[in-house]
């Protein structure tokens, strides 16, 4: 678990630094370049930044040990941390949609051509980016680094908006101006998108919904294998951060002897827990046949 919680950590650090310098990068190419697009990207990347940083601060708090007052750990300050990036994203695209619309009616000078070899070069580091955070989510089964990853998404497709609405006002020249600025717009509409993408999941963690099919069907099979376990009943799982706690039903026969079946469900547990270590607890209850 500890090397799990220091991956995730160095994982956000860069995540962090990463978003820092290319935010700086637009901003710096979206004013010299006459860019709305490209500010407009610049604020998303901003935005990144701060919810970056509430990863960092969410995930140090949720890897947390149980303790008095948290039995059950810090893990659901996971996906509150979600909701608070979900906030930020809806607060960015509001205003670059508002600016937008506002430069579509102001007449203005198109961009300059440098800023399509800057977006060009953001696209493909955003989109490694996205690549390594989404695997490193995958393999720690953090909620909040996979909303990370989609964040690194979602710039590369705004940027590859922004592109596309430059290229137009660059090469068709005179009357095309605006195109820059709608391409900001539609990036608006895309973030909104990916907001709601983050929130749904983030939503059904808070709620213990049901969705994690195939853990329980390993458990099951895992409990099935130990001796004196006829079969399984009914077994939940709930994700508490990057751990998850199971609520499993064993049926023994009804003969045995409250200690024979305390033994198997015991052997059970410790099973299920070393072959799968992302399940910090199982509780079980013994049913007669």
């Amino acid at each position: 678990m500890e090397e799990k919680r220091a991956d995730v950590l160095r994982t956000a650090k860069k995540s962090i630094l990463g978003n820092t310098l290319i935010a700086l990068v637009k901003g710096t190419a979206g004013v010299f370049g006459n860019s709305y697009a490209l500010i407009a990207d610049a604020i998303e990347s901003t935005t990144d930044v701060f919810s970056s940083l509430m990863l960092l601060i969410g995930l140090r708090y949720s890897t947390k040990p149980a303790d008095d007052n948290h039995p059950y750990g810090h893990g659901k300050i996971e996906p509150l941390m979600t909701f608070m990036i979900v906030i930020l994203l809806v607060i960015s695209a509001t205003v670059i949609a508002v600016k937008s619309i506002d430069n579509i009616q102001t007449p203005h000078k198109a961009p300059a051509p440098f800023t399509l070899i800057v977006l060009a070069v953001i696209v493909i580091v955003k989109e490694v980016f996205y690549r390594l955070i989404s695997r490193k989510s995958n393999e720690t089964q953090s909620s909040s680094l996979k909303a990370e990853a989609w964040h690194h998404r979602s710039d590369a497709i705004t940027s590859l908006a922004a592109f596309i609405g430059i290229g137009i006002a660059v090469l068709m020249g005179e009357g095309y101006e605006a195109a820059d600025d709608w391409a900001a717009l539609l990036a608006s509409g895309i973030i909104l998108f990916n907001a709601f993408l983050l929130l749904r999941p983030a939503l059904g963690e808070i709620m213990d919904e049901h969705v994690h099919e195939e853990l329980i069907e390993e458990v099951r099979i895992i409990a099935s294998k130990v001796e004196g376990v006829q079969d399984t009943e009914k077994c939940y799982a709930r994700k508490n951060g990057m751990l998850y706690h199971v609520d499993l039903h064993l049926i023994v026969k009804g003969s045995i002897t409250v200690r024979h079946g305390h033994e198997i469900a015991h052997e059970v547990k410790d099973k299920v827990m070393g072959q799968l270590p992302e399940i910090s607890d199982v509780l079980i209850h013994i049913e007669p046949d």
